[in-house]
């Protein structure tokens, strides 16, 4: 058995809009001047409160921040001009690889475990995913206690998992667990970060994805379908 993690803000889901509007909105509140976009999305993969702390200091008001975006962020989600999209190719992925016998889903991601709840219920997912570590169970990344916690779940060890992301975070998080991290170039952070910590593969697009997990899944005979070539 196999187990795939995939991180959610930058690889599953196109969240960075209303991520950006909500930070732009947290600080407002508190009469500070926001990041630009760039520096706003380059913390996507940390835990709030870690986030804050990167974004605005240490002696910044990080805790009411964190309350703020948090208040902005389920505000926005109700407004059609901040949807969050899942990245092409994303959605025939998961179906493929939950076709098969041999795989085992989870995800690890520096969302809350209350923000996973909405995208199971908003994609009906309540069933895809085995395993489910969130900035409320574990340190945060790239701290590697989230994919540490997954695997000691589903009972699979690290040369037989892999940990998909676009972040640094993710690959630092990968290495430091031992896994496979493979790095997705259509997130939030430049492919150079990716490289530099550490991943393993990069890929530029799903049908690119399926091709890499295909090698790291193999092709048991119980496990029928082919890597999915459509995903784009």
């Amino acid at each position: 058995m196999k187990l795939v993690l995939f991180d959610v803000d930058g690889t599953l889901v196109d969240s960075q809009n209303i991520i950006v509007a909500a930070q732009r909105m947290a600080f407002a509140a508190h009469n500070m001047e926001p990041p630009s976009r760039e520096r706003s999305l380059s913390i996507v993969g940390l835990s709030l409160l870690e986030a804050f702390t990167v974004l605005a200091g240490p002696q910044a008001p990080v805790e009411s921040l964190t309350q703020a975006y948090k208040d902005a962020f389920g505000t926005l989600r109700h407004d059609p001009a901040h949807a969050e999209p899942l990245f092409p190719g994303a959605l025939d992925c998961l179906e493929w690889l939950g076709a098969r016998e041999d795989v085992i889903l989870g995800i690890a991601t520096g969302k809350s475990r209350r923000g996973v709840a909405h995208l199971l219920d908003r994609h009906d997912w309540h069933t895809v995913f085995s395993t489910i570590q969130t900035a409320d169970d574990a340190p945060s990344k790239p701290h590697p206690a989230m994919i540490h916690q997954a695997m000691a779940e589903v009972g699979i060890g690290p040369e037989n998992t892999v940990m998909i992301g676009d972040s640094s975070y993710d690959m630092a998080m990968g290495r430091s667990a031992g896994v496979l991290p493979v790095g997705v170039s259509w997130g939030f952070q430049p492919v150079t970060a990716l490289n530099e910590a550490g991943a393993g593969h990069i890929v530029d697009s799903y049908t690119e994805l399926g091709a890499v997990l295909t090698g790291f899944l193999g092709n048991p005979s119980q496990a029928a379908n082919a890597a999915p070539m459509s995903l784009s």
